[in-house]
């Protein structure tokens, strides 16, 4: 869908030391998105709606209903009463599991991490992850561009973005959404349907790195992670699981590095004389 449904204006009472103005203010708009899998409803999430083609590949990569792209046959954006349902028809191995899933989920009460019965279950296996060597420069480069990648942020101050940065940090894709997971879920769909290599850069967030932002980032094998805010305590843990970078507090001129992997050294092969 175009920017045209990701934004609209509303009339508002400006207010100043006493006196009132009337205006349009430009407002990021938030809508249900269904995610249907062959069929079945699956999952309702609030997002901003465009990109959803990005978004829809990037959840069910990250969320483990696929295990490639290519499980992805075809997809359909449609507009509904009350909201959008995405449409997407998936490789029949991937579908059961889902629904294999949907049963074991099925007359549950309560909803803390939906779907899981046993702590185990609360915190999904993480994968390793190849970490890029970033330099701070390039850090520091792709955070000062950040800004003129969020337009819609720009205009209406309501919106997370996140962001793919060559080794250099020069960025290369972006995305937004109201939701900082929808916006990174986003970003990972649009990498993977345009092939780009995640061995080449490092994902910027303009949120915290919470666990959950760690987990789609390994999922989708990146190695860095960079969030303009903290991380939780959680995240650092994964990160160390996975062996992923793991940068925060990202401002001007500073960062934090909460995890940085060690590299192994290369052994030093000495010639033979002869």
């Amino acid at each position: 869908m175009s920017d045209d449904h990701s934004r609209c204006r509303v009339p508002v009472d400006v207010r100043r030391a006493g006196s009132a103005e009337r205006l349009e203010d430009s407002i990021a708009v938030e809508t249900p998105v269904a995610l249907v899998y062959n069929g079945i409803s699956h999952a309702v999430m609030m997002a901003t709606p465009d990109d959803l083609d990005d978004f829809a590949l990037g959840f069910s990569l990250t969320e483990g209903i696929l295990h490639s792209p290519d499980e992805l046959y075809a997809i359909e954006v449609r507009q509904e009463d009350g909201g959008i349902a995405v449409h997407l028809e998936i490789a029949t191995q991937r579908f059961m599991e889902l629904k294999q899933r949907r049963r074991s989920m099925a007359g549950r009460t309560g909803c803390g991490l939906c779907g899981t019965e046993s702590l185990e279950q609360a915190i999904r296996p993480i994968g390793r992850v190849a970490a890029p060597a970033i330099d701070d420069a390039a850090i520091q480069q792709a955070l000062e561009a950040l800004k003129w990648h969020q337009p819609l942020q720009r205009e209406t101050g309501a919106t997370h973005g996140a962001a793919w940065c060559d080794l250099g940090g020069q960025i290369q894709l972006a995305r937004e959404d109201v939701g900082r997971h929808n916006a990174l879920d986003k970003l990972i769909g649009a990498m993977l349907s345009r092939r780009l290599s995640v061995a080449d850069g490092f994902a910027l967030v303009s949120s915290r790195a919470s666990y959950e932002m760690v987990q789609k980032c390994a999922s989708a094998g990146i190695g860095c992670l960079v969030a303009v805010s903290a991380p939780t305590s959680l995240a650092i843990e994964q990160a160390r699981h996975a062996g992923l970078l793991l940068v925060g507090f990202a401002r001007t001129g500073r960062h934090v590095i909460y995890h940085q992997p060690v590299r192994e050294a290369v052994p030093v092969v000495q010639a033979s004389g002869g």
